[in-house]
């Protein structure tokens, strides 16, 4: 059964911080590719700054050259808000055989509850968590009681069964944030070396993130 990783974002713009720890869940479970999902219109927080379009040849630039990593439109392809749940059911519906998992940061799995019907995710795929030494999981109850049932450290479960259980994975975060980087392009400083070099030099060459935009 083949392993697809799936990791979503607003990608506003996507940066080392995004795609050093994907790239470690790539090869430490031996994904066959990772699908990266530009999320379209994102439904709890502020609209992108910069435009579909944009983010999505910066995500094109980021990931060039690498076998295992696809850039998946069908979110910004559809109408309405970005939520998760119709995307796996999208994804599922293309692959129907195969294993799905979704790579998710601590975060945003400690906000997983928040979710529009969170509790049918793991009927579609896996989720892998991307943890560090000394991050911790939300003490909130729904978690805690999903992660008893559903956790495993058993790496083979993830290719043997095609969605339903949760895995925590260690690996080099970077503390990069792409709030940090629309900043310093606002002051107008540098943001080399937080993103790949054809990343930064599209935002430069098209003015992204500036005051008139």
């Amino acid at each position: 059964m083949k392993m697809i990783g799936i990791f979503g974002g607003t990608f506003d713009p996507v940066h080392y911080g995004h795609l050093r720890p994907v790239q470690e869940v790539c090869d430490d479970l031996d994904l066959d590719e990772v699908r990266w999902i530009p999320c379209g219109l994102p439904p709890h927080r502020d609209p992108p700054k910069a435009s579909a379009q944009d983010r999505l040849e910066m995500l094109s630039l980021a990931v060039k050259g690498n076998a295992s990593f696809v850039v998946d439109t069908r979110e910004v392809d559809r109408n309405g808000p970005s939520y998760m749940v119709d995307t796996l059911e999208s994804l599922r519906h293309d692959f129907p055989d195969e294993s799905l998992v979704l790579i998710l940061g601590q975060d945003a799995f400690n906000s997983l509850p928040e979710w529009h019907r969170w509790q049918e995710i793991l009927q579609l795929a896996h989720i892998v968590v991307c943890t560090r030494p000394g991050s911790e999981l939300a003490s909130s109850g729904q978690l805690v009681e999903l992660v008893s049932e559903r956790g495993t450290q058993d790496i083979s479960r993830l290719k043997d069964e095609k969605a339903g259980v949760i895995y925590m994975h260690d690996v080099i975060q970077l503390p990069i944030s792409s709030t940090q980087i629309r900043d310093l392009c606002l002051q107008g400083k540098s943001h080399r070396y937080l993103l790949p070099l054809a990343v930064n030099e599209y935002i430069q060459t098209n003015g992204l993130y500036q005051k008139d935009r």
